[in-house]
């Protein structure tokens, strides 16, 4: 089962000085720091409105240590504070047991829920069942095909699609001939749509490796296998973050020169492209997608205001390359970028 985190954090100097000391050394783990951060910012926090407390809960698809969704998180927790919410936090890799995330949220009468729609099959009861309750669902991330059918007010994210297509062309630029796109996570619809996306508008060609996200020296042994076997490969494209320096690990084990590229920014990949161990990233602003879920379902519940006009509100993708890393790494270190 995961764990539930809550929580709400501070704004301004205290938000930087808190999170620029502590997040930038656990972010990797996403641990103890980082809750204690989340702690000693939530005591300093004061609401910039005068709306009731309503309850918010979020259910992710995260697994454990994901910086992504630290990022998330830090976003969601800000605009809670800003916004007089409680705000709930829990996640699960697992389908169904994020479903029953969904569920217990349902049960304790929250006031909306955010949720992400990795394996949407799964969470299509649950959705029904806020729906009936009368508690308002804004989706994030994943599953932005799925969100209106499900009765989301919205959905907030990257489309995964055209995400995908701008690594194609990113990769066309770059005079690359064979990339591999690789997968850590089977049955998330985004992943799939990202790699399906690339293939696509690549003008090269592009294969799919399929890794066990949660056993890092497993994935760093699958790329590593792949790249001595096919020296061909000039591209490897990881879907996040994390994944990016265990690629790069993989690279050097094998004694390739293919340039490793990945969605998602954090500080390490910040790092990365600064200094050129990585070609470039895919952002899809994950603490926008944790602020202005909050943000808009309050404006939902104090004055009945939907975005997106039955589309989705988009955050990216925004191609980061080595000229824009130095200007990113320092919101990267403070957990916010």
């Amino acid at each position: 089962m995961a764990r539930v985190q809550t929580g709400v954090r501070a704004v301004g100097a205290v938000l930087v000085a808190v999170l620029g000391v502590s997040l930038a050394g656990c972010s990797s783990t996403g641990g103890k720091r980082a809750e204690d951060a989340r702690k000693a910012a939530a005591a300093q926090g004061k609401a910039a409105v005068n709306t009731p407390r309503w309850t918010f809960g979020m259910v992710t698809h995260s697994g454990d240590g994901d910086t992504f969704w630290d990022i998330v998180q830090n976003g969601a927790e800000q605009a809670a504070v800003k916004d007089n919410i409680k705000f709930l936090y829990a996640h699960d890799d697992e389908a169904q047991q994020q479903a029953q995330l969904v569920d217990s949220y349902v049960d304790k009468k929250v006031d909306g829920i955010i949720v992400s729609l990795a394996k949407p099959d799964a969470m299509k009861g649950p959705l029904a069942r806020a729906k009936k309750a009368g508690i308002p669902v804004i989706t994030v991330n994943s599953g932005s095909a799925e969100s209106k059918e499900f009765g989301a007010l919205t959905h907030i994210g990257q489309d995964e699609t055209i995400a995908g297509e701008a690594v194609g062309e990113e990769l066309n630029k770059r005079g690359k001939k064979k990339a591999l796109c690789i997968l850590h996570e089977q049955g998330n619809v985004g992943h799939e749509q990202r790699c399906d996306g690339a293939k696509k508008t690549f003008d090269g060609k592009l294969q799919n490796l399929y890794v066990t996200g949660t056993n890092m020296p497993d994935v760093q042994s699958s790329i590593e296998a792949r790249l001595q076997s096919d020296k061909d490969i000039d591209a490897v494209v990881t879907l996040g973050a994390p994944f990016a320096d265990t690629a790069v690990k993989a690279k050097d084990g094998a004694g390739s020169k293919a340039e490793i590229d990945t969605f998602d920014l954090n500080e390490k990949v910040a790092a990365g492209l600064k200094s050129g161990t990585l070609g470039f990233a895919v952002d899809q602003q994950p603490y926008l997608q944790g602020y202005e879920a909050v943000d808009l379902l309050w404006l939902y519940k104090y004055n009945a205001d939907v975005l997106g006009g039955g589309k989705p509100v988009l955050t990216g993708p925004q191609i980061i390359t080595k000229d824009q890393a130095a200007e990113l790494e320092d919101y990267a270190k403070r957990g916010t970028r």
